[in-house]
């Protein structure tokens, strides 16, 4: 059976590359798109790699995954600090879920320390860069293969 995972990054993670390299690296979105398909192709696992700057279309790929997908990995970006409603579409996906940031969001800015999407995941990978994204679909595997 090939395990289907939708793959979620929120706001401004389509400007990687661009943006702030000293916290989120030289690696375009595209880059980071083709590696992680790549790897997913790899696990025998059909990724949904998706990005939105709108927090209610977030919401609504969450609420759609409870029926088509196994598993959510999600950098919800600045959305991880605000967002009640992402937080409360997360608590109600009963299948694992795995929060990214590719910084450190609790070696950052006061603001940025508090997640509230933390307590609603199955686990967390922090500050690993690019690489994070790659360690997700690896544990996320683990995890739907026990």
């Amino acid at each position: 059976m090939t395990l289907k995972i939708l793959f979620i990054n929120g706001p401004n993670l389509n400007l990687l590359g661009e943006r702030e390299q000293s916290q989120y690296g030289s690696t375009t979105f595209n880059e980071l798109k083709e590696l992680s398909v790549k790897k997913s192709e790899e696990l025998n696992i059909k990724l949904e790699f998706v990005q939105s700057n709108i927090e209610g279309e977030i919401v609504t790929w969450i609420q759609e995954a409870k029926k088509t997908h196994d598993g959510i990995i999600i950098n919800a970006a600045a959305f991880t600090h605000t967002s009640v409603a992402i937080r409360d579409a997360l608590q109600i996906f009963n299948k694992p879920k795995i929060e990214l940031h590719i910084s450190n969001i609790y070696n950052r800015e006061e603001f940025r320390k508090k997640s509230l999407i933390s307590d609603v995941v199955t686990g967390g990978i922090f500050g690993l860069g690019s690489n994070g994204y790659i360690l997700a679909i690896m544990a996320m595997h683990k995890m739907l293969n026990k």
